[in-house]
């Protein structure tokens, strides 16, 4: 019994490694084709994934503009783009100082902040540890599609199309070298029926037969709108939680009118833009406020549609406050500590003068007989 027993866990053991190693080999090699900002399809049989994303969009009311930096891994040595905006896009390269003076003007404030009692870390609470190819195009155009501009910037090599329907951006996609996944075929049709068009990206390194590793350079889409929107609908078709970071430039706070299927979206800065140069005061020009808007998608599939973004009830300065934790010291000991001491040393002078006070009293019995 007891060997037959030994057999039927060792059995058990070998089928969950293999179950295990099946899971971990096929996300190795799935490719990964959803990002907050699009769809990005690396090249047969390889895999690209995008390990951080910044965005802006600013609006005036009449236009939006769009810059996004995206941070790349991957095996592969090529891979497209794809970006859907609601009327015809003008691309251009971007300047990545950008995002290094938004990450600077919304910076959480650091403040130092005391307490009395000792708190995990502090003595003697003390844990032991530390607490801290060719351009996009360059085959047959398929039937459906229309190629409404092509340049090269950079390491990308950029197309405007338009479209009649998914199947027509698939046959685009073949003709240079990718394979579209069936499900962003599907995840696109919302797009073609309300007459969306399209930026396509081809990237490839400039040394060739090298991969796809590191920050991108930025790209910057600039289009009519008349309201301001971020496409997020293709994000659903990713297998892991995804995570926004957005910039919001305009002439007041704004806010996310829905969550789409995502956490609440909270609100992370929001006040006026003092940068005087650089980049983030040539785009700032007339739409002074700034909104740093954060959120979580744990179940990517339940995105329902598109960040369509609203002016916020009231334009409040909001700045997050970062707390540094510090147990009050006086002369370099713990306030609670002396206060303690100083207790006790209180109790136990009481106690002896009370004590002396008892044994100073004459009995009650002998003041009695002295009568």
């Amino acid at each position: 019994m007891a060997g037959f027993l030994r057999k039927w866990a060792l059995a058990r053991l070998v089928t969950l490694l293999v179950i295990l190693l099946t899971v971990q080999l096929g996300s190795l090699i799935a490719p990964a084709y959803a990002c907050g900002c699009g769809a990005l399809i690396p090249g047969a049989a390889q895999r690209v994934s995008v390990g951080r994303e910044e965005s802006v969009v600013r609006w005036d009311g009449r236009r939006e503009q769009i810059v996004m930096s995206l941070t790349v891994d991957g095996d592969t040595d090529r891979a497209a783009w794809i970006m859907p905006v609601p009327h015809r896009a003008a691309v251009e390269l971007a300047d990545p100082q950008l995002f290094t003076q938004l990450r600077a003007a919304t910076a959480p404030v650091r403040r130092d902040r005391y307490h009395f009692w000792p708190q995990t870390g502090d003595w003697p609470l003390t844990t032991g540890r530390d607490s801290v190819g060719g351009p996009p195009g360059a085959g047959a155009r398929p039937p459906g599609v229309g190629v409404v501009g092509r340049q090269k910037l950079g390491p990308f090599d950029v197309a405007r199309l338009t479209a009649t329907d998914p199947a027509a951006l698939n046959g685009w996609l073949g003709t240079n070298g990718f394979t579209m996944p069936p499900r962003l075929t599907g995840a696109l049709q919302p797009y073609v029926d309300h007459r969306w068009e399209y930026v396509a990206v081809r990237l490839a390194p400039e040394t060739a037969g090298t991969t796809l590793n590191g920050t991108l350079d930025p790209l910057h889409l600039s289009f009519a709108s008349r309201q301001p929107v971020y496409p997020m609908r293709l994000s659903r078709l990713a297998a892991t939680p995804q995570s926004l970071g957005l910039y919001v430039l305009s002439a007041h706070r704004m806010e996310p009118s829905s969550a789409i299927g995502g956490s609440r979206p909270r609100i992370t800065f929001a006040g006026r833009v003092t940068a005087r140069s650089g980049p983030l005061a040539e785009l700032a020009a007339g739409t002074p406020f700034l909104t740093a808007i954060g959120q979580e998608f744990p179940t990517p599939s339940a995105i329902s549609g598109d960040h369509v973004l609203r002016r916020a009830s009231a334009d409040t300065a909001f700045r997050q406050v970062i707390y540094e934790d510090h147990l009050r010291l006086v002369a370099g000991v713990p306030a609670w500590l002396l206060t303690v001491v100083g207790v006790l040393a209180g109790a136990v002078t009481a106690g002896a003068v009370f004590a002396v006070r008892r044994t100073r009293r004459p009995p009650a019995a002998h003041a009695a007989d002295v009568r």
